[in-house]
């Protein structure tokens, strides 16, 4: 089927809901996506960070064609071989104790908000005061579901769904003296993107995250970090926290856990999990057969080839070119990151907005987030010669919209 065709097709038949760019991907290899032409992407954006192995991996393939030839489904009402394998993965590997298994990061969202709502719950029972207001970030992104939208800053993204959830109030990112303001013992979560993505790429200040955990530790509620987009190896650690040597008591991840299997998980510590029993939370899809074995096969990937130490050094080597053309255009902000997640801040809007469509055009894949942002979440695999391919075509766009800009500079010497 045509590109034509499909639009047409999916005009008629889905939901409002994608304003799709209009290319048509039909398979890939490595970090290269290939349209029905034949014609290659590098692809800095990985299906907004999901496709952490890119695209093609054989441990990845050999591990799914495996699975569903042995058994795809079965439901959470039986036991199948891979479940306590991949959480046995997980709680190695980001310190937290307990894994509840689901199909993406607003599934995870949700089970962590419900778990803070339970843990103050049982503490109440037991004698203790604890409350049941969240405290959110501005800026913030959690997901699409009732849930993840009441902690969603953005008006945009609430608004038409109003009214939400009661008792969240939002405060300034990173402004300890709101957070210590805020915070009381009505507060069951603090609720913290570790590295905000859909709001520009910021990561959370040292000073924020301890004053959370200092505040959460003195009554009991708990810390949640959202590892949702910069967790499972995107910066360079398992964990986006592990950078600050602080433990949170609950993390959702989903993106890149499965290499682009649709999966998501929330992990707590012993004392959080106290709060759940059977019955409480469930879900039909999560951690079956398949995502679990793509899960496996993901982290042990990740370990045996030693790809935490390659995106870091490909990750520094791409913030270091991306500064060094900060240094030559008045147009770029400012650059912010770690690992490949990587934000590149313009001054204008409508400047960011071109840059990414014509970077598309170049066939080279990234999206604009919050506006002014040009946004890489490249696969794990990506090498330095793909980062200088990308960032020599941003230079040369760069030049050409300061050159249309300014006349002058393009040789009109008709005032001199």
């Amino acid at each position: 089927m045509k590109l034509e065709s499909l639009q047409a097709a999916e005009k008629k038949l889905l939901l409002n809901t994608y304003e799709r760019n209009p290319y048509l991907f039909t398979g890939g290899k490595g970090v290269y996506l290939h349209d029905e032409k034949g014609e290659e992407y590098l692809d800095l954006l990985s299906g907004i960070g999901c496709s952490a192995l890119g695209y093609g991996h054989s441990a990845l393939e050999d591990a799914i064609i495996a699975q569903t030839k042995k058994l795809i489904h079965t439901s959470n009402l039986f036991f199948h071989e891979h479940t306590a394998e991949l959480a046995l993965r997980l709680t190695e590997i980001s310190g937290l104790d307990r894994v509840f298994f689901c199909n993406s990061g607003t599934e995870a969202w949700e089970a962590a908000m419900k778990l803070a709502r339970a843990h103050s719950e049982r503490l109440r029972a037991e004698g203790k005061h604890l409350g049941t207001k969240f405290i959110a970030l501005e800026h913030s992104f959690h997901g699409r579901t009732m849930g993840s939208v009441s902690t969603t800053h953005k008006a945009k993204y609430r608004e038409p769904f109003a009214p939400l959830i009661p008792t969240v109030e939002f405060i300034p990112f990173n402004d300890v003296a709101a957070l210590r303001a805020t915070f009381s013992d009505d507060v069951c979560a603090i609720l913290i993107e570790t590295i905000q993505g859909e709001g520009g790429i910021h990561p959370v200040s040292r000073e924020f995250f301890a004053a959370a955990r200092e505040l959460c530790d003195s009554t009991g509620a708990l810390l949640i970090a959202d590892e949702i987009q910069c967790g499972v190896g995107r910066t360079g650690k398992w964990f986006a926290y592990q950078h600050y040597g602080i433990l949170p008591d609950v993390t959702t991840l989903a993106k890149p856990v499965a290499g682009g299997v649709p999966m998501g998980a929330m992990l707590c510590n012993e004392e959080a999990a106290k709060a759940f029993h059977p019955g409480m939370h469930g879900t039909t899809f999560g951690g079956n057969p398949l995502a679990c074995a793509a899960g496996i096969a993901v982290i042990d990937t990740i370990k045996r080839d030693g790809i935490l130490d390659h995106v870091t050094e490909v990750g520094a080597h791409f913030i270091t070119r991306l500064k060094e053309l900060a240094n030559s255009h008045d147009a770029i902000r400012e650059v912010r990151g770690l690992g490949l997640m990587i934000g590149l801040e313009l001054n204008d809007a409508t400047l960011a907005g071109d840059i990414a469509r014509e970077l598309m055009e170049r066939r080279i894949i990234i999206n604009r987030t919050s506006d002014t942002v040009l946004r890489f979440l490249p696969p794990y695999i990506l090498e330095k010669e793909h980062v200088d391919i990308a960032v020599d075509a941003l230079d040369e766009l760069l030049t050409l919209h300061a050159t249309q800009a300014s006349p002058v500079l393009a040789g009109d010497t008709s005032h001199g």
